[in-house]
């Protein structure tokens, strides 16, 4: 699968993959990856990825849900060097695992991902674009995303009723200093709380005095949409409270 090579894989890697299925991706992700911790919900798929990924003793199965799961502590027993995350995740699930693998604070290099194509729009979107948001703000943060190609959906049995991407998150080797992660996440929900107010109505709770200097240096005001400010001035803001 060429979603499997993606990735420019580092010495003693460890690949996290959500929503194995057969396995198929799996079998791959272990032909080039050192090791591969696999998250699979569907307790019916045990038998079938036991057989099918046996003999691959780089491989580790947990049979439970992801997003239930204390995943520095998971990872925490396998040793590794360098963290990856590839998966044709659930689509379902597609931002609640990116919210939990920011919220890890775990140093990923690198996360591809074989997503819904409208949703692969929001996280490659450009300030002043409808598709721009909070994830989006808070994947810039860490990572340069990009996308890589389109999947028709006649390539899937059952054929899907939309089209899919996948998309590229590659950590940024120099990241902005950032006083807390907790306060400028907070910030930036809270600022595209009503997506189409601006930002006096969504911080009306926030100390104006401190922000309003940094937003009228990069030419904002509050009256101005989130949707226009870019992450950086986020940092900035997030920084002085």
């Amino acid at each position: 699968m060429k979603i499997a090579n993606l990735p420019s894989y580092q010495k003693d890697s460890l690949v996290i993959e959500v929503g194995p299925g057969a396995g198929a991706l799996t079998k791959e992700l272990a032909n080039v990856a050192t090791k591969v911790l696999c998250y699979e919900v569907d307790l019916e798929l045990e038998d079938i990825l036991t057989k099918e990924l046996g003999n691959k003793d780089n491989v580790k199965l947990i049979f439970d849900d992801f997003l239930e799961r204390d995943l520095v502590r998971d990872i925490s027993a396998i040793a590794h060097s360098h963290l990856y995350f590839v998966s044709n995740v659930p689509y379902y699930i597609t931002t609640p695992i990116l919210f939990k693998l920011l919220a890890s604070n775990l140093p990923f290099l690198e996360i591809v991902m074989l997503v819904q194509k409208e949703v692969g729009e929001r996280f490659t979107a450009k300030p002043k674009s409808r598709e721009y948001g909070a994830l989006t703000v808070l994947l810039n943060y860490y990572f340069e995303v990009k996308k890589c190609f389109v999947v028709s959906r006649s390539e899937f049995i059952p054929q899907p009723h939309v089209d899919s991407i996948v998309v590229d998150f590659k950590r940024k080797k120099d990241l902005l200093e950032l006083k807390s992660w907790d306060v400028f996440s907070k910030l930036v929900h809270d600022s595209f709380r009503f997506k189409r107010k601006t930002l006096y109505n969504n911080l009306r709770d926030y100390p104006k005095e401190k922000l309003e200097p940094i937003l009228m240096k990069h030419g904002f005001t509050f009256q101005t949409r989130a949707e226009a400010i870019p992450y950086e001035v986020f940092v900035e803001m997030a920084n002085v409270l």
